[in-house]
C-alpha cells in the first residue's frame, strides 16, 4: 500500500456505481445510474459509504446524456452529484465513456474521435470551472478490450457487429489517446485510470503443444489495449507510457477459463484446479509489465458468497504488496446492487447493500459482506507479512460502524 502522502485517492477502499448508458442486446437504451436510484440520492449513498470507510468512489458522466445533440453538452446531473460528494468529502473518479455513446454514434463512425475528444475538453474545462480545487481523476473508456469484443464480436451492444473486434478496439484506443491528450492540455494536472479486466485463459487438461499455444496467445490478448495506449504496440496511434498513470485491474469470479471452451475454472472448490491463479499473480503480472501503480478498480461476487470472495481478495492484495506491488486501491464494485442490463429484472445482488426491480431504491444492507469487508480492512492495515492474512470463520464480533 502506498505511504500516506503518495496517493491521489481519498481513500484505500472505493465505491463503484454502476453507471452503463449502453444500448443493450434488445438496442434499448439503459440507464443504471438511475434505475438504481443513485442519481437521484447519490448523496444518501455517499453518507452510508462514508460509514464504511469509503471516501473514494467511480462514477460515469454517461455520454449519451451529456450530450444529446452533437457537441452540446449538459453537466447538470454531473454538477448535482459533485455537489452531493462536497457535502459528505467523498472524491470522484470519472469515467467519461461507461460503455455508452450519443444515439447517432458508434466507435466505427467517422466522426467517433472527433466527438469523444470534444466531450473529453467540454468535460475538463466544466470540472476545472466547477471544482477549481479538485483533483481531476478520469477513465476515457471503460473496458475496452470487454466492450470491444461484446459490440464488436459478439453483436449485443452498439455497433452491433461480429467479427469486427479489432476494428472496434483500435478505434476507442485512437479515441481514448486523443482524449487523454485533450484533458491534459486543460488540466495538466489531470491523472488518467484504466480499466480493464484482468484475465487468466489456461489450457485444457493434457492439452496438447498448439493447445498450450493457443491459450498462451489468448491470454497475451488481454493486454492489447493497454499495450497500444502506452505505445507498445501501434505507435502509429501516438500512445505513450507517460499518458497513464494508474492501472485498474477488473477482477471477478469468472475471470478465469478454458482456452476454447469458455469453461470458467472454479476459485472456492475443495479441490481447486491447479490452473487457477492467485489475483496476487497476475496483479504482478500486470506491474512487471508495465511499471505503474495499481488499483483493484473492480471486484465482487452475486450472492451469499460476497464474503468468502472479499476474505479471498483481501489476502490476494495483501500478498501482491508484500510481493511490491504498489497498490492503491480496492473499489468494491458495484457498491449499490445493479440490475443486468440484458434483463432488468434480474439484480445481481453483488453489492454492499442490496434493491431488486420492485424495490429499486432499496439499500439493504448484507450484514455478512460488510462484517467481512470490515475485518479485511483491519487486517490489511496491520498486516505485515502474507501469513497474518488467514481465512476468518466467524463475523459476529465486527459490526457496521
Amino acid at each position: 500500500m502506498e505511504r500516506p502522502g503518495q496517493s491521489p485517492f481519498r481513500s484505500f477502499w472505493m465505491g463503484g456505481f454502476e453507471c452503463t448508458d449502453q444500448l443493450n442486446v434488445h438496442g434499448d437504451r439503459v440507464d443504471l445510474l438511475a434505475l438504481t436510484g443513485h442519481l437521484e440520492q447519490a448523496s444518501a449513498d455517499y453518507a452510508l459509504i462514508t460509514q464504511m470507510g469509503i471516501k473514494t468512489v467511480r462514477e460515469g458522466i454517461r455520454w449519451s446524456q451529456v450530450e444529446q445533440q452533437p457537441y452540446v453538452y449538459d453537466f447538470s446531473a454531473v454538477a448535482r452529484m459533485i455537489d452531493a460528494a462536497r457535502l459528505h468529502g467523498v472524491q470522484q473518479i470519472w469515467d467519461i465513456c461507461h460503455f455508452g455513446y450519443p444515439d447517432d454514434l458508434s466507435p466505427l463512425h467517422p466522426h467517433f474521435t472527433v466527438r469523444f475528444t470534444a466531450v473529453c475538453r467540454a468535460f475538463a474545462i466544466f470540472f476545472k470551472s466547477y471544482c477549481p480545487d479538485e483533483q481531476l481523476i478520469v477513465t476515457p473508456v471503460n473496458e475496452v478490450g470487454f466492450i470491444s469484443w461484446l459490440g464488436g464480436e459478439e453483436g449485443a451492444t452498439a455497433p452491433y457487429t461480429r467479427g469486427l473486434g479489432w476494428d472496434v478496439k483500435y478505434a476507442l484506443i485512437k479515441a481514448y489517446i486523443q482524449g487523454i491528450r485533450m484533458i491534459k492540455m486543460i488540466d495538466a494536472a489531470a491523472l488518467i485510470m484504466t480499466t480493464e479486466p484482468v484475465v487468466n485463459i489456461v489450457p485444457p487438461l493434457s492439452a496438447s503443444p498448439e493447445q498450450l499455444i493457443t491459450a498462451a496467445h489468448d491470454h497475451e490478448l488481454q493486454y492489447q489495449a493497454v499495450d497500444m495506449l502506452t505505445g507498445r504496440i501501434c505507435p502509429e496511434l501516438g500512445g505513450s507510457p507517460e499518458l497513464i498513470d494508474y492501472i485498474g485491474l477488473n477482477f471477478y469470479y469468472n475471470n478465469q477459463w478454458i482456452s476454447g471452451e469458455f469453461a470458467f475454472l472454479p476459485w472456492a472448490n475443495l479441490e481447486p484446479d491447479t490452473r487457477w491463479r492467485g489475483l496476487s499473480s497476475l496483479m504482478l503480472e500486470v506491474f512487471l509489465r508495465y511499471n505503474k501503480p495499481l488499483v483493484l478498480a473492480e471486484t465482487s461476487h452475486p450472492g451469499e458468497h460476497r464474503p468468502n470472495w472479499i476474505e479471498m481478495i483481501g489476502r490476494e492484495c495483501a500478498e501482491a504488496m508484500a510481493a511490491g506491488v504498489p497498490l492503491a486501491g480496492i473499489c468494491l464494485y458495484p457498491i449499490i446492487d445493479r440490475p443486468d442490463w440484458d434483463d432488468l429484472s434480474n439484480w445481481h445482488h453483488s453489492g454492499l447493500w442490496d434493491a431488486d426491480a420492485e424495490h429499486p431504491r432499496d439499500r439493504r444492507l448484507d450484514r455478512a459482506y460488510a462484517d467481512a469487508i470490515l475485518l479485511v480492512q483491519h487486517r490489511l492495515r496491520t498486516c505485515n507479512s502474507i501469513g497474518s492474512m488467514p481465512l476468518a470463520t466467524s463475523h459476529s464480533d465486527h459490526a457496521l460502524l
